[in-house]
């Protein structure tokens, strides 16, 4: 059948303008054109009950539209038409493009349209304008030779090899600046099959293939020309040799790599901290690949080698887009990490939406929300790389967001993406993704949707295994699994993350607190009994502030988490911060095991998470006990407790001895309020991982425990706020 619908499309490409438009004439110019190329047919064949084609030509079915058809219209016909035992292949002649699946009911389905063909219709009686050629008379390919290219000594693939000097010339290559494209100008046949051969380079102009300045397709085209030698313009020589060594020292590269991995170098020495070995991996094949996506799984230190990327390739300075609740804890990761001649990197955080200008600093961090204000000024930075955080916040373009960040991927010699959710089944969002961080490297957006998706113009990835094979084949994502490095991990990890906190909100809640402590400060004629009730309510409303204020950058970290597939235990102590918690994660439909609910009630929202209805529990700190939860992968504290046994039973929810996955827990931290003394307390310190927790100790000594921490809290609040 392959063979009869090839026949049946070069005899309507036989067809010319000038034509009518009238249907009558179009149906007479395609009997016209099956007749010459001796095709039987049938006009208007019977398909099917009350159902004809308008031609039907050794089993190919030939349908003529005017103007451009509604796509749905169009799909229900031709499944009706394909649904035939006697239409094996159906080809759709509209006068505009038609989006249509290549294949529908398991049988091909080819749209031409005749004005991208054959040239805009010319209405009968009218005299046709001159038809220009493609080819200026000082770019004909008659009028050059080809020049010979220097090979290079190192082995690369046969595709990268030079185009011979000397033989037939086919047309020319020349470079478009504006659309950053290289344009073959030649003769019909050859830009007819590298159309065919790569449907991205289809400009809708006869004689004219447009390819994408791209290393791959530099390659692809390189190859092409050792079958159809062009002759490169002269003022293009050396742009095209510069392209074609890129493109095959890129491969050589990765090729390398594939082969044999290098150790890390810590090249510069600014990278202070210790690698796990796949980790040392991720951050050396960062280094090398310069524009990459790495989507290793939540909880396996991306950000980590990220920083240590920078260090091998001395890439600073450097700006790194973050999520907001993100922006503090990439402050401290940085410092922990990267030490620079001796010294703290300069960060400097951006601030607002207006531009300003800004200090000299070895990194800037922005986050996502000030991306479109700094649109403008951001290209404009002396910076190398740029670092993208979660970098599926740009997986939609079209905004004022997703075009700064364009820009600013265009001004950087690298750009990282991390993402621990890189695929979607929505292959639009993928695409986007990737093409911030490589321009067209998965082509452009119509030979993307037509190769990659369900329908031309679709946004549904057909296979997402096939398309994430291909990203790692090809060298730009990187991705590991917390199963295959499980034996690299601890049983436990335990990570101390700083968010951010509403510090406008934070000091309205500390107001009748401090009243309290004024009191209890000036007041010498308590007695202890009295003193130490009033210590205790101090104590609790400052942690309950503090857990209220950050509680919205928590659920923002959460949230994070479930889209990235984890199953999430939220831990936290007070109810008006469970109630935060509730509303603003109700699209997870979380369960609640908070103290409050009846034995019922508590059942209820233990099936709930362990049948997986639901992927998030929230459970108060103190109402842990004797829970079973093996089903969650992550434990989030959105609050401390004073006691190192109540964190160590709440991890213990989820990890039961012969469980076969690491259990990741996180402890979320803000810079005010009771964080920073229970962190001293509990021996915490920031971003690393500790193995800190004991055995349990009795109820009686933990209170006893706690009672001695308020006191220590009360003075440590006395000395912060009425110093």
């Amino acid at each position: 059948m392959q063979k009869q619908l090839a026949q049946v499309i070069h005899a309507l490409q036989s067809i010319r303008a000038p034509f009518s438009l009238q249907e009558t004439d179009l149906h007479a110019q395609v009997r016209e054109a099956l007749k010459r190329a001796d095709i039987p047919y049938t006009h208007e064949a019977p398909v099917g009950p009350r159902s004809r084609i308008d031609f039907l030509a050794q089993g190919v079915g030939i349908e003529i539209k005017r103007g451009k058809p509604r796509p749905h219209t169009l799909m229900d016909q031709a499944t009706r038409y394909l649904s035939s035992p006697r239409v094996q292949a159906l080809i759709i002649l509209s006068e505009r493009e038609a989006n249509i699946p290549g294949s529908v009911a398991g049988k091909p389905c080819v749209t031409l349209s005749f004005s991208k063909l054959w040239g805009p219709a010319v209405p009968q009686g009218t005299t046709p304008k001159k038809q220009t050629s493609v080819l200026k008379s000082e770019n004909k390919p008659e009028s050059l030779s080809l020049l010979p290219i220097q090979s290079p000594a190192s082995a690369s693939p046969a595709y990268f090899n030079p185009v011979e000097a000397g033989g037939k010339v086919y047309g020319t290559l020349s470079y478009q600046a504006r659309g950053k494209h290289w344009i073959i100008s030649g003769e019909p046949y050859v830009t007819e099959l590298a159309k065919r051969l790569f449907p991205g380079s289809d400009s809708g102009k006869r004689g004219i293939a447009r390819f994408s300045a791209h290393r791959r397709l530099v390659g692809e085209l390189n190859w092409f020309m050792q079958r159809y030698p062009l002759a490169v313009m002269p003022r293009d020589q050396e742009r095209w040799e510069a392209a074609l060594n890129e493109a095959r020292a890129y491969q050589e590269r990765l090729e390398a790599f594939q082969r044999n991995a290098p150790e890390y170098q810590n090249t510069s020495g600014w990278f202070i901290g210790q690698l796990r070995p796949f980790q040392a991996y991720g951050a050396a094949w960062l280094a090398q690949t310069r524009r990459a996506l790495l989507a290793d799984e939540m909880g396996l230190g991306k950000t980590v080698q990220a920083l240590a990327a920078l260090a091998e390739a001395g890439a600073l300075p450097a700006i790194i887009v973050v999520p907001p609740h993100l922006v503090r804890n990439w402050q401290s990761e940085i410092k922990r990490f990267l030490q620079i001649d001796g010294r703290e990197p300069r960060v400097c955080v951006l601030k607002g939406l207006s531009p300003y200008p800004l200090p000299q600093a070895d990194i800037y961090l922005v986050h996502y929300l000030l991306l479109r204000g700094w649109k403008d000024a951001l290209p404009d930075l002396p910076v190398r790389t740029v670092i993208l955080d979660e970098i599926q916040e740009l997986r939609h373009r079209g905004t004022e967001k997703y075009s700064a960040a364009s820009l600013l991927s265009n001004a950087c010699d690298r750009v990282y993406g991390l993402s621990g959710t890189p695929i979607y089944n929505q292959g639009g969002e993928i695409w986007n993704v990737i093409n911030i961080l490589d321009f067209h490297f998965l082509g452009d957006w119509d030979s993307f949707s037509r190769e990659w998706c369900y329908g031309y113009g679709g946004a549904v990835v057909m296979h997402p295994d096939w398309l994430g094979d291909y990203l790692r084949r090809e060298g730009i994502m990187l991705r590991r699994a917390k199963s295959e490095v499980l034996p690299e991990l601890p049983d436990k990890r335990r990570l101390v993350q700083e968010v951010d906190q509403d510090s406008a909100l934070f000091q309205k809640l500390m107001a009748p607190v401090l009243s309290k402590l004024r009191y209890l400060a000036q007041t010498e004629a308590l007695n202890p009994s009295e003193r130490a009730l009033l210590e205790g309510q101090v104590s609790q409303e400052e942690r309950q502030a503090t857990g209220l204020a950050k509680a919205p950058y928590v659920a923002q970290f959460v949230r994070a988490m479930l889209e990235s597939g984890e199953k999430v235990l939220l831990f936290a102590h007070h109810h008006a911060v469970m109630d935060l918690y509730k509303k603003e994660l109700k699209h997870f439909s979380p369960a609640f095991i908070t103290g409050r609910e009846t034995g019922e009630q508590k059942e209820k929202s233990l099936k709930r998470f362990m049948e997986g209805r639901t992927d998030l529990c929230c459970i108060s700190l103190r109402a842990a006990s004797g829970l079973n939860l093996q089903r969650a992968s992550c434990v989030v504290f959105g609050e401390l407790d004073w006691s190192p046994a109540i964190h160590s039973q709440a991890e213990d929810r989820a990890h039961r001895i012969g469980q076969k996955d690491s259990l990741l827990c996180y402890y979320l931290v803000s810079p005010g309020g009771s964080d920073s003394l229970i962190q001293d307390v509990l021996g915490l310190k920031v971003s690393q991982f500790l193995g800190l927790m004991g055995a349990p100790v009795p109820r009686a000594e933990e209170e006893a425990i706690s009672a001695n921490f308020a006191r220590q809290h009360v003075k440590d609040m006395m000395a912060r706020w009425l110093a």
